[in-house]
């Protein structure tokens, strides 16, 4: 048996979660089991959990969630190395598709999303690694070089935000343009490697862009968090041939798309979810991402670290739109 946190039915966090003993997975063919050291809370995992936007129904009658985490393989499956056994590694996609996450003390998962960890990179790096930092990735690279262009993030200092600040400017950015709506939000872009940084609560961004940069419009390439909240600006900010890489609109679900406007300006806007990102994306994303790890070329944000017995508090501390950072729950 493990300890392990679970939900039988969607609800609040304190509602519907519980923590307890659960059977002991074993890695089926071509899989590995995880001791989990650290498990990340993400976004999507309390959506899942909440039943956001009326997805009330189970997937399954049992799920211990949580996509992300950190850990040490601990057994392999048939047709894995047995070498990999002790291999530290951070665990991306946990219950895509499946009920049993990282929000226990141990989980499975194919081999290939148990991603060796480098040395000397702690585990609550490595839990933060999966959907905020793969997200980044394809939104920053999937449509070519980023070198020597112009790149606005829009949530410069949000999870996947972070990540994308820094991304570009290792991918040669020449310029990278951050919008937040805090001062503390701003002091992490800054730390993110941002160039410039926008209080879109205070200023007009667009405005403000074209006096950043002396052009208008002056954007190539436009990281979003709040698609239909902000397609009109980065329109407008946005050159022609540009691109829109986007993985959110929470404000806007269903965004009205100004089309003549678009077209005009031969508008490339690309729809990330890493959930349904190629295999081949996935390699790509967890191969930059390691090697950049290995070189600790990245930063990273903390909020704070939960127990496992928390981690209802854990949730809701993710859901809390005030906090910066990244809620971990380190597993006992």
């Amino acid at each position: 048996m493990m300890k392990a946190a679970w939900f039988e039915s969607k609800g609040a966090a304190r509602d519907v979660m519980r923590v307890g003993q659960r059977p002991m997975p074993e890695p089926a063919e071509g899989e590995v089991r995880v001791r989990v050291h650290v498990s990340a809370v993400n976004p999507s995992d309390t959506k899942n959990r909440g039943g956001y936007r009326g997805n009330v129904q189970m997937p399954f009658p049992l799920v211990i969630p949580h996509q992300d985490g950190a850990g040490v393989i601990d057994k392999v499956g048939e047709g894995v190395d047995a070498s990999r056994v002790g291999e530290r590694v951070w665990v991306y996609e946990a219950t895509l598709g499946r009920p049993f996450g990282t929000a226990a003390q141990y989980t499975t998962v194919p081999a290939h999303k148990a991603v060796k960890l480098p040395d000397g990179v702690d585990f609550d790096v490595g839990a933060c690694m999966g959907i905020p930092a793969m997200t980044a990735h394809r939104c920053v690279f999937a449509d070519g070089s980023v070198a020597g262009k112009t790149v606005l993030v829009q949530g410069g200092a949000g999870a996947v935000g972070y990540y994308a600040v820094q991304m570009a400017k290792l991918g040669g950015a020449a310029r990278v343009i951050a919008t937040v709506s805090r001062d503390d939000q701003a002091a992490r872009a800054r730390e993110a490697g941002a160039d410039d940084v926008v209080n879109y609560k205070s200023e007009d961004l667009a405005a403000r862009v074209k006096e950043i940069t002396g052009a208008e419009p002056a954007v190539d390439r436009v990281i979003e968090v709040a698609f239909g909240a902000n397609l009109r600006a980065d329109v407008q900010m946005l050159r022609p041939n540009g691109v829109i890489a986007t993985y959110a609109s929470d404000a806007v679900h269903e965004p009205a798309i100004p089309f003549w406007p678009m077209l005009a300006k031969d508008l490339t806007v690309r729809f990330v979810l890493v959930y349904a990102m190629s295999a081949q994306a996935h390699a790509e994303a967890a191969g930059w991402i390691t090697g950049a790890l290995a070189a600790h070329r990245l930063h990273h944000q903390f909020h704070r670290s939960f127990t496992l017995d928390e981690i209802a508090l854990a949730h809701e501390a993710t859901e809390a739109m005030a906090n910066v950072g990244k809620v971990l729950v380190v597993v006992d």
